[in-house]
């Protein structure tokens, strides 16, 4: 956390806007702009994908992925510049070389490839949908990232009931596939010829998508397929279950933290 000061240079100004670490408050306005930034871009990168939208539109499309790139460019330039604010990258040359190849650097430097090689939009698809991870980065911090820290905490508490419910999990699918295999072989090679290929209709069965270009056809596979579909319903519900429990307990605790620590400044003050 940084203390403001009158005296303090262009530099450090600029470093404490674009470091998260470095902004006392959260995430600073800066960064959330370069967020709403990269969900714009986003947002441009999906719709150009309907033919029915972009057809016609392609020199704005390119013009938009150039303005989105150039920014993106700037602002990776800039942290290359107050990079050497950080004890870690001191030295002028060395440490912004070190710092260029830290992951973070290395992600904003993706956010600007298509515009640094020039490549269609289409080709650079993938390349701009990386940006998103940089949105991830910055929600370390702030209130988003107390949010977080919860849904994981929850996640890690519940983690053997989870690791059990997946045990089940798997060894009913193996279960009902090896019993549709058995009872669908002969009349349905295609779908039920071997236990991998059953297999992919038990998965899309216990996760009750049910595509319905695959079904049992013989007397036994309809049996066995109605305990799968009725085996399946408990199956969803018992990790949702373990979650949804262990998320009220992390919120909860959460909560509770909150009213400690006001608690404890209020007596301080």
């Amino acid at each position: 956390m940084v203390k403001r000061s009158r005296s303090m240079t262009p530099r450090r100004k600029v470093y404490i806007s674009l470091e998260p670490r470095a902004w006392p408050f959260g995430i600073s306005p800066v960064n959330l702009a370069i967020c709403g930034l990269i969900l714009l871009s986003m947002v441009g990168a999906i719709v150009e994908t309907e033919p029915s939208i972009s057809r016609g539109h392609e020199r704005l499309i390119r013009a938009l992925e150039v303005f989105f790139s150039g920014l993106f460019f700037c602002e990776y330039l800039a942290r290359l510049w107050v990079c050497v604010e950080d004890r870690r990258y001191r030295q002028p040359f060395l440490g912004r070389a070190k710092y260029a190849f830290t992951p973070a650097a290395l992600l904003d430097l993706i956010a600007c490839l298509p515009l640094l090689l020039g490549v269609s939009s289409s080709e650079s698809l993938l390349l701009r949908f990386v940006r998103l991870f940089r949105v991830l980065r910055l929600a370390r911090y702030g209130q988003l990232a107390r949010a977080v820290q919860h849904v994981f905490k929850a996640i890690m508490l519940r983690r053997y009931e989870l690791t059990v419910s997946i045990i089940i999990a798997v060894g009913m699918i193996l279960a009902s596939s090896t019993l549709l295999y058995f009872a669908e072989r002969e009349v349905q090679p295609e779908a039920f010829g071997s236990i991998p290929r059953a297999m992919w209709w038990a998965i899309i069965t216990f996760t009750t998508v049910g595509y319905g270009d695959v079904y049992p056809i013989t007397q036994w596979g309809r049996v066995f397929a109605a305990l799968t579909a009725l085996s399946s319903i408990g199956l969803i519900a018992m990790p949702t279950g373990i979650l949804a429990s262990a998320f009220s307990d992390a919120m909860r605790r959460g909560r509770d933290e909150i009213v400690t620590h006001t608690k404890h400044n209020k007596i301080i003050k």
